[in-house]
């Protein structure tokens, strides 16, 4: 069922800045996302970014040690959000990074909340094309590295964000 939310033209602006890797300066790569998480307008009607609630590669090994966790840690307790992660990970063979989509619906959201978020979910992956991994999240134990690695690739992840899985 969709709901009729539209999706923030910033928030495609966004995606698009993440997924394509343009050859950067060492200043650009700084300010390029790691992650942004997306809420709905207050009136319910449009998905737009959270204001404050991103983390740039520049700001790891500056203000955040551990993005994953940091990552974490952004979402609300009692709500649900959208979210694009660059995952950063290692396979026997070798290092990638690719976008995963994240619904947070963590149990302690409201009804009306969870259902709004979950018949909006097309709207905004319809926006997302070539989006390669998708979770939701029901609570913070969901994210964690091993349940990553597991949606990013199974056993053939031997890394996530630096640490082994």
């Amino acid at each position: 069922m969709a709901s009729g939310v539209q999706v923030a033209d910033e928030v495609c602006r966004i995606f698009y800045d993440m997924k394509v890797r343009k050859c950067s300066t060492p200043e650009e790569i700084k300010k390029r996302k790691k992650a942004v998480i997306f809420c709905l307008s207050e009136d319910k009607k449009c998905i737009i970014v959270e204001e404050g609630k991103e983390i740039l590669v520049g700001d790891i090994g500056v203000t955040v040690s551990d993005p994953f966790k940091q990552f974490v840690q952004m979402l609300p307790e009692k709500d649900c959000r959208y979210a694009l992660y660059d995952a950063s990970f290692e396979t026997k063979e070798s290092k990638k990074e690719e976008l995963m989509f994240v619904l947070w619906a963590p149990d302690q959201a409201p009804l009306k909340s969870k259902m709004i978020y979950a018949s909006s979910k097309d709207a905004i992956k319809k926006k997302f094309q070539g989006i390669k991994h998708e979770c939701q999240a029901n609570g913070p134990e969901d994210l964690n590295r091993a349940y990553i690695a597991d949606k990013l690739g199974g056993s053939l992840i031997v890394a996530f964000e630096g640490c082994p899985v």
